[in-house]
């Protein structure tokens, strides 16, 4: 496209002197290519105006930022905006040529059950003939199913990389979009420009007050994406739904703990094979099985169902569909080990926030025949700092025996992130954990001790494919590391 008629039609600004041809966006300078657009966006560490000339040398035909500061100079054409990650997603939708406009696109959003629903959302969606693409935390999928990984410089996908996902999606035969919609990613416009058809949201508890500053920042960002849906599927059981009541043109509610909703749970029954149910929705009642453990994924089902229905879905497709869901990576996964003999169960998930454990926790506990074990650490860096202690009163309320472990501490000190874990337990009058830095030594430890009938729960890191000690990135395979310890024990 030509850089005057992105600035006309997209950018609503005056046409610049020059006009060259753009083929692309990015907001960071190594990125740059030939024809690309350089957005100058003014971060926490960093203004990107100081970049320009490396975009420039780069092949970058334009800077757009929110003006330039005083002394600084480019002789490339300069498009001054309001906001530029605002226009950093909007140019990448333009020049991506608005492929949200060519799905149906559910989004989801909450502090915990986004990825499940979200995978459980595009499961349904495809057992309804539907061909539909998926962008999650732990990857993003095609229609063909196979899970693809972020390219390695970036872990959440900004505006033009997720564009070009959903370009992707769009030329591979999708005609559905399932995006889990984080917090960060509604705050700084990364997913700006998707047309969305439907929202759900699961529900808010403290989280991320690191990035949000406050619980109420924290519910306006999550609340942005219900804004920006014309229908909205709600948790009748989370508090802060009644805030977000009336705010999507239409809307529907869901209960799986018998709060008045238009999709309800009943009868829910916990067995080796998984979850039965009774569901009662505008689609009639009908029964329900669901392969997966915890009862609290009830729930994420119920909204699930409700945003494949709002799509077309029928209530015999959706009972078939959930019949045959497969799971999450990393979410309540059952490790395998070898045959022979008995041995503790091991379940790998991404709980990582005192709300989420303690319902990892009380689920198992219900299953869970022998001791119940857990492996936990808490990210250091920029994360927040006030649920180190949460988490280790819950594990060491909730479970038998807690083992305190790394989990991405960047830049923090370890010892005092322990530190902090082990005092929390120690308020709670819980005195059932020890602290093992290294967090392989710690799995292994809690395997190898284990007895057959316990259940050893490795909580936090869930399918995330890098472990952050310190300085470094190192590969990781939770589910991996499970396996070989259980291995080991069997030798």
């Amino acid at each position: 496209m030509k850089l005057a008629a992105l600035a006309a039609d997209v950018l609503r600004l005056p046409t610049p002197a020059q006009n060259p041809d753009v083929t692309g966006v990015t907001h960071n300078a190594a990125w740059a290519e030939p024809g690309s657009l350089f957005v100058a966006v003014r971060g926490a560490r960093a203004d990107g105006h100081s970049f320009m000339a490396q975009a420039q040398e780069r092949g970058a035909v334009g800077v757009v930022g929110e003006g330039l500061p005083q002394g600084m100079q480019t002789t490339l054409p300069y498009l001054q905006v309001p906001d530029a990650r605002a226009a950093l997603a909007d140019l990448a939708a333009a020049l991506h040529g608005w492929p949200s406009r060519d799905l149906k696109v559910v989004g989801v959003t909450g502090t915990d059950g986004k990825t499940t629903t979200s995978w459980m959302t595009r499961h349904l969606l495809r057992a309804a003939g539907l061909p539909t693409g998926l962008l999650s935390t732990a990857g993003y999928e095609l229609p063909d199913g196979q899970l693809r990984q972020f390219p390695a410089h970036f872990t959440t996908p900004e505006a033009p990389q997720l564009q070009g996902i959903l370009r992707e999606m769009v030329k591979d035969g999708a005609q559905a979009a399932v995006l889990e919609a984080s917090s960060h990613a509604l705050a700084l416009h990364r997913v700006r420009g998707v047309e969305w058809d439907a929202a759900i949201w699961t529900h808010l508890t403290r989280e991320h007050l690191d990035f949000h500053g406050t619980v109420e920042g924290y519910f306006a960002d999550k609340r942005r994406l219900i804004e920006a849906a014309p229908f909205a599927v709600l948790n009748a059981d989370d508090p802060w739904t009644e805030r977000l009541r009336g705010v999507a043109p239409q809307e529907v509610t869901y209960s799986a703990e018998g709060q008045p909703a238009d999709w309800q749970a009943a009868a829910v029954q916990q067995s080796g094979r998984g979850l039965q149910f009774r569901i009662h929705s505008p689609l009639g009642e009908f029964s329900a099985e669901l392969p997966m453990i915890g009862a609290f994924n009830v729930a994420n089902a119920l909204a699930a169902m409700a945003a494949a229905a709002h799509l077309g879905a029928t209530a015999q497709q959706l009972q078939a569909g959930l019949a045959s869901f497969d799971g999450v990576p990393g979410r309540m996964q059952l490790v395998r080990g070898p045959g022979g003999e008995p041995q503790p169960r091991v379940i790998v998930d991404f709980a990582h926030t005192p709300p989420s454990l303690e319902k990892a926790l009380q689920t198992l506990r219900a299953t869970t025949e022998g001791q119940l074990w857990v492996v936990i650490g808490s990210a250091g860096g920029n994360r927040d700092p006030r649920k180190r202690a949460p988490l280790g009163e819950v594990a060491g309320r909730c479970a038998d025996q807690a083992i305190f472990t790394e989990e991405d501490y960047r830049d923090t000190p370890l010892q005092d992130i322990l530190a902090e874990m082990e005092r929390g337990a120690r308020e709670g009058a819980h005195h059932n954990f020890r602290s093992i830095e290294d967090r392989r030594e710690a799995i292994r430890f809690a395997i190898t001790q284990a007895q057959p009938g316990d259940t050893v729960l490795l909580a936090g890191k869930g399918p995330e494919d890098t472990l952050e000690r310190g300085t470094e990135s190192l590969p990781w395979n939770e589910t991996q590391e499970a396996a070989d310890a259980l291995a080991q024990r069997s030798h």
